[in-house]
């Protein structure tokens, strides 16, 4: 009888410890826990969009200001049909060349790739191309623009782009050894077209007159 009294102890002790040691795995209530937080894209500076670097202050007015030129209306529709995933990858360099034909690297320089559509080709045909100040840019952009650095070597990559085509943007700051009094920052731009799950090496460079 004690035998049997003690074993029915030993049973319930065991499946109390059991019970708590399964209870204490029990999936935590998060729902008091805050939600993550989104980064604001009017906290994200793109101001280097919307101007074009590689000019003088040519489009300064008598009274100190840019004369800013009016931006077509941000075309929702058009982005909003852009690829959202993507397995591209477009690797590369950041360079200019100087007057004496050395490289001057670009390091540690942030890049952008910005989708082709009619409001970045207004951008490159009006700034990049033609000098013009923009208006500042529709912060909506953000939400389309794939961001990365270069290393110490001016070496760059971007993963995972959905396929179409791109403005590869960057900079790189050079002084007296380019030909400028003071160092300034000159832009680089090149367009750039990928397909599904393709690998392509695009430097981006530019040679100094």
């Amino acid at each position: 009888m004690n035998k049997l009294f003690v074993t029915s102890t030993i049973t319930v002790i065991l499946l109390a410890l059991f019970s708590g040691c399964v209870s204490s795995h029990k999936t935590p209530d998060m729902s008091h826990y805050p939600p993550p937080s989104i980064p604001n894209p009017n906290d994200v500076d793109i101001s280097d969009l919307e101007e074009n670097l590689t000019e003088s202050e040519t489009m300064l007015s008598e009274g100190g200001d840019y004369q800013k030129k009016k931006r077509m209306a941000f075309p929702a529709s058009e982005y909003y049909s852009l690829p959202k995933l993507g397995k591209g990858t477009i690797s590369g360099t950041i360079y200019l060349t100087d007057n004496y034909g050395s490289r001057v690297i670009g390091q540690s320089t942030r890049l952008y790739l910005n989708p082709y559509t009619s409001y970045s080709e207004e951008w490159y045909e009006e700034s990049y191309l033609g000098g013009a100040k923009m208006e500042k840019a529709d912060p909506r952009l953000y939400n389309y623009l794939k961001f990365n650095a270069s290393d110490n070597n001016g070496k760059f990559s971007f993963y995972g782009v959905p396929s179409g085509s791109y403005y590869l943007i960057g900079t790189v700051n050079c002084g007296q050894r380019c030909g400028f009094s003071n160092p300034r920052n000159i832009r680089l731009v090149k367009r750039v077209t990928i397909y599904g799950n393709q690998v392509i090496h695009q430097d981006l460079t530019l040679t100094l007159n």
